[in-house]
């Protein structure tokens, strides 16, 4: 009934593991923080234990019930200009993939009964992809990003998690094998090892979450991208499976459209118009000016 209800509502797939203390992960993630591999994410160190454990985020949690949202567009950018991610080709993900989760935790009360439970989209401590892969929906590969076998990685990841119990998934393997297209790629050598993600070299983490002056020896290698990083979905095998996404709001003409010139010459006031509801806002005007004047001057 659950999984069915996640159909229904747009969601591609459903996945449930148990609420408990994610062990492997630990240690992972204390090992990550201590090397700094998150740079000026400082909120990456907050609530700890949090991260980790459901329980403390939900009293008396039993299930975490993950869930992908497939983003991967029909129609991309028009070529030789400024590169988004995919991801924020639309309407931001967090309000749209929020309210259906809300939607799914109101038909869950309706029929199950009264039940305790939150939902989370990339807005909380939660390792959402380690949630994903508890659940079977994938494995977490060496790019970091969560993989289906059946549609690839570019998926939103959302997470109920609920004072019910219900039946389990179990895991799946790990189809990397001894490929490492996504790390040959790395445009800034950010995949340090497989499975390893230095945040602070990542070209999303550069455009996006870096609010100072992005450094020199990255100035020749962030290949043409102002606003996020796709390099290391785009060469993965596996994403020769995805399939474009059935959700317009994840798609605005006027966005993907834009002329080199149009970026170029953006002014804040057509920064706000166009980007109002879209994930680029996050950047801010002066953080895509930057990322701008960057790529400009590598030409």
């Amino acid at each position: 009934m659950v999984k069915n209800e996640a159909l229904r509502l747009g969601f591609d797939f459903c996945g449930i593991s148990k609420a408990e203390f994610l062990e492997e992960e630990a240690p992972r993630l204390e090992k990550w923080l201590k090397e700094n591999k998150h740079g000026q994410m400082k909120y990456m160190e907050n609530y700890f234990d949090k991260r980790l454990d459901p329980r403390l985020l939900v009293d008396n949690a039993k299930s975490v019930i993950s869930l992908l949202y497939n983003y991967y567009p029909e129609k991309t950018q028009v070529p030789d200009v400024p590169k988004i991610s995919k991801y924020a080709y639309g309407k931001d993900y967090h309000e749209v993939v929020k309210e259906k989760l809300q939607e799914f935790l109101v038909s869950l009360k309706e029929k199950i009964g009264n039940i305790n439970g939150r939902a989370f989209v990339d807005s909380a401590p939660v390792m959402d992809k380690a949630w994903a892969a508890k659940g079977g929906l994938g494995w977490v590969a060496k790019n970091s990003n969560l993989i289906n076998k059946q549609y690839g990685s570019f998926f939103f990841i959302a997470e109920l998690i609920i004072d019910v119990e219900l039946e389990e998934d179990g895991p799946v393997k790990d189809f990397c094998g001894t490929c490492t297209r996504c790390i040959d790629a790395c445009p800034t050598n950010a995949i340090v090892e497989p499975y390893v993600v230095d945040g602070s070299r990542c070209i999303s983490y550069l455009t996006i979450e870096l609010k100072e002056e992005i450094p020199a020896e990255f100035k020749n290698k962030m290949d043409g991208w102002a606003f996020g990083c796709d390099v290391c979905q785009d060469v993965c095998p596996w994403n020769s499976f995805s399939k474009a996404h059935e959700q317009p709001l994840f798609s605005n003409d006027a966005l993907l459209n834009l002329s080199e010139a149009q970026w170029h010459d953006m002014t804040e006031e057509t920064f706000h118009v166009i980007f109002k509801h879209s994930a680029v806002k996050r950047t801010k005007y002066k953080g895509l000016k930057r990322n701008l004047r960057l790529i400009k001057t590598i030409k």
